[in-house]
């Protein structure tokens, strides 16, 4: 591989996908794991090295969030140690590195009736948010020039198979299982943000140009429940599903999810992200038809 301004790891994801098409071809590497695995961190410098990127974007997790609580190895290595070694790659480097995180570093508290802003302590509820927030403090602790970036909900471009070799996103699940004419039931215990990739991309180039060196959140605007984010795919889809509201109690999940993990932002000049709902119209105009 030749030398490349920027670096994405993560790239056969929603997220890098998305950030491959927003950088610039001709001097972007994109890493997929066959290239980049950091569940083997030793492995890191050596390919760091070679490519001697200016900008390193860190898209890639372990994102089992269930059977990360039977793998908490294999969660750590991926999302804690592999970081941990990407930062001090970058930090060697004089690169900056751009290192995603999740709403689920937040949680321990049980409902609340504001969003987290970046100086509420987290407190993580799973063996996956555990994982992510470890990566947040290797990474702010081995790197001087870094970004952490938490979201949440993401959905996103249309063909990639999402986030961890889940198969899809929580969008392509819902149109999968409406069509298929079946009775949902859907937690609605749960508040979040739903969040598209490309909108989450595109303010995330904006950020990196325009903030200080630093921890943000970055999601569209507003809230719901999985519950309501559901009904809200299907009647703009155009889908008669018989929905039904269901506690998290009744999923029997291995892993515990926050009961409220709402992002916002306490920095002024952060980009604000579209509501929301609007950022899922727009998805679903690309992805309905054939989904």
């Amino acid at each position: 591989m030749s030398e490349a301004s920027y670096v994405v790891c993560g790239a056969a994801g929603q997220l890098g996908q998305e950030l491959l098409q927003r950088l610039p071809a001709a001097e972007t590497q994109g890493l997929t794991r066959a290239q980049l695995d950091l569940a083997r961190p030793e492995t890191v410098a050596a390919v760091l090295s070679d490519l001697r990127p200016r900008v390193v974007f860190n898209c890639a997790a372990y994102n089992l969030v269930d059977q990360a609580e039977e793998e908490p190895e294999q969660a750590f290595a991926v999302n804690a140690l592999g970081p941990l070694a990407l930062a001090r790659a970058c930090q060697a480097l004089g690169a900056v590195l751009v290192h995603f995180s999740t709403d689920y570093v937040f949680g321990l508290v049980g409902f609340r009736p504001a969003p987290y802003r970046e100086s509420d302590a987290p407190g993580p509820v799973s063996v996956y948010g555990a994982s992510k927030l470890a990566g947040e403090h290797l990474v702010r602790q081995a790197c001087e020039q870094h970004f952490i970036i938490r979201s949440s909900g993401l959905y996103g471009r249309p063909g990639v198979a999402g986030a961890g070799g889940k198969g899809g996103n929580f969008v392509l699940t819902m149109l999968r299982l409406g069509r298929a004419g079946q009775p949902l039931r859907v937690v609605a215990d749960q508040m979040l943000t739903p969040t598209s990739v490309a909108d989450l991309a595109e303010g995330t180039l904006r950020l990196i140009q325009e903030s200080a060196f630093g921890l943000y959140h970055l999601t569209n605007a507003g809230q719901c429940s999985w519950h309501e984010f559901a009904a809200a795919i299907f009647e703009r889809a155009g889908l008669q599903v018989e929905l039904a509201q269901c506690p998290s109690s009744e999923r029997n999940d291995r892993a515990r999810r926050p009961e409220y993990s709402v992002l916002a932002t306490e920095h002024q000049g952060v980009p604000r992200l579209r509501p929301w709902r609007e950022a899922l119209a727009e998805y679903l105009a690309l992805v309905a038809p054939t989904a």
